[in-house]
């Protein structure tokens, strides 16, 4: 008991929290956030997946409740003033708190207590690859050895389990399996960042939708960051299923820019890298990240002046924007780069010649 009260001094509350709005743009994330922060300020921000860590343990004495009571509070505030739906787990640990909030459906909680028993219970009975750092191959060497659940895991000979993981994993799976997990939740703010989601009305299995849409929150994205005088270093796209998982990919650019048909370049690869011909797609997102002032825009000459003839007519279609309406410009498929307009050509059907 000695060495359990070194290792924990105070009994922990983390909190992940993942937030599922109907639309995603990275100033609601930041309004979502500053919401968590009012309960807690030890918020770790992971805006990759819309969620964070919160530390509650301070919070449980200033607000008088427990862990149940407090997050009750915060899940009503995210409601009432935002309309947003989150699912969050929480208990003494990173990875339980990760673990129960990867079991907990939107709109409600799971806590675990931060006692031995129910730490117990709830992750024996849990599949190995359901615990954090227990990724889908490692969990199939475990599995040639019959080790398939938590439970396993935590019972298994920790000398044995380093011969088939190695030592560093061994010891953390280990340490993890037993509820040891002295990782601590880190504050920070929200990365500077820009995004733009569409959600469609029913689930959308027209690869060519999922174009024009992506298309779309391009021009949108462009156009917002040459409006703030902002340049992108790195493009990310989120795209979500209908049944509620997720794929996001990411890109450095070679070069920080807000040129839409630099952006529709990297964003039409990211797209056509998924391959998602028959997937049933409910919402679709595209962020710009790394944000930089433009005046740090490094812009490459070449010797062909099409980059410069879309330059000007993308600066003439932002000034028409700002002074009639924003969808004034068309869609965004007139800035698409060189590389995707000579995939769409290539598509065509030949010229026939007499």
């Amino acid at each position: 008991m000695n060495g359990t009260r070194r290792l924990r001094p105070r009994p922990r509350a983390i909190l992940r929290i993942r937030f599922h709005p109907a639309e995603r743009n990275m100033e609601l994330y930041g309004q979502l956030l500053a919401v968590v922060d009012g309960i807690s300020s030890r918020v770790e921000p992971l805006p990759a997946d819309w969620s964070a860590y919160v530390d509650l343990a301070g919070a449980l004495t200033y607000w008088g409740r427990d862990v149940e009571g407090l997050v009750a509070v915060l899940r009503l505030r995210l409601l009432a003033l935002h309309g947003a739906q989150c699912s969050a787990g929480a208990g003494p640990t990173r990875s339980i708190a990760a673990m129960a909030a990867d079991a907990t459906p939107p709109g409600a909680a799971t806590v675990v207590r931060d006692d031995p028993y129910e730490i117990a219970a709830f992750l024996r009975t849990k599949p190995a690859s359901a615990l954090p750092g227990i990724g889908p191959k490692t969990a199939r060497t475990l599995a040639r050895y019959g080790i398939t659940s938590v439970g396993d895991i935590a019972d298994t000979h920790l000398p044995s389990l380093q011969r088939i993981l190695g030592v560093t994993a061994a010891r953390q799976a280990h340490d993890r399996a037993h509820g040891i997990d002295e990782r601590p939740v880190v504050p920070g703010a929200a990365p500077k960042s820009l995004g733009a989601g569409h959600r469609f009305d029913r689930d959308e299995l027209d690869p060519e939708q999922h174009h024009r849409t992506t298309l779309r929150l391009v021009q949108e994205l462009g156009a917002r960051l040459r409006a703030a005088g902002e340049i992108a270093q790195a493009l990310t796209l989120t795209v979500s299923y209908a049944d509620r998982t997720q794929t996001t990919r990411s890109r450095t650019l070679t070069e920080p820019t807000a040129h839409s048909p630099a952006l529709a370049a990297i964003a039409h690869e990211l797209l056509t890298g998924l391959g998602l011909q028959r997937a049933r797609v409910r919402t679709l997102a595209l962020r710009a990240e790394h944000l930089r002032p433009a005046e740090d825009a490094i812009h490459q000459l070449t010797f062909d002046n099409r980059d410069d003839k879309l330059r000007r007519l993308e600066t003439a279609l932002d000034k028409a924007a700002n002074r009639y309406r924003p969808d004034i410009a068309g869609t965004a498929s007139t800035f698409l780069g060189p590389a995707t307009h000579r995939e769409r050509r290539s598509r065509r059907p030949p010229t026939r010649t007499h």
